[in-house]
């Protein structure tokens, strides 16, 4: 069953899913969800938790996937996904759809007060430290320290914020 504050702002054009397997969006007060958000229960039995104060632009795709945290004030920018799974693809004497999906690896945390940049996305096992900056386009995977400015392909901290 999905939670949504009746202080959260969500445009009639979000698709925010409801899981058949019992799990569940949580969107705290004065979060914005702009239209063509997309938030889909796929991959894995998370919930999505998103914190007071967060704003998701156009455009952003959000699987459930092994679970996704939101902190208070993260700010993610359009035609970002964040896509905590991955399937299982290693054994050639089957198909990918029958090995279904890899063990978890944790999921996506992105702590408070962290702007995510444009066409960004974000992969199972992704941790951002409180106050990090993504810049655009950037793929990211791992765990990244406190106020880091993170950004290119590969990803790598660029400079970290006074």
């Amino acid at each position: 069953m999905n939670r949504i504050s009746a202080l959260a702002k969500v445009s009639p054009m979000a698709d925010i899913e409801r899981s058949v397997r019992g799990n569940h969006v949580a969107v705290a007060d004065h979060v914005t969800i702009d239209s063509f958000v997309k938030i889909k229960f796929a991959g894995g039995d998370g919930d999505v938790e998103i914190g007071p104060y967060c704003y998701l632009n156009s455009g952003v795709v959000i699987y459930s996937g092994n679970g996704v945290k939101l902190g208070e004030g993260v700010l993610i920018a359009a035609n970002t996904t964040l896509a905590p799974t991955n399937h299982q693809y290693r054994e050639r004497g089957r198909t990918i759809i029958e090995q279904r999906f890899m063990p978890s690896k944790g999921g996506i945390v992105v702590e408070d007060d962290c702007w995510i940049g444009a066409n960004c996305v974000l992969l199972d096992g992704t941790f951002l430290g409180r106050g990090c900056v993504v810049g655009a386009g950037t793929v990211l995977k791992g765990a990244w320290p406190e106020y880091s400015v993170i950004a290119g392909n590969p990803a790598k901290v660029v400079r970290h914020r006074d």
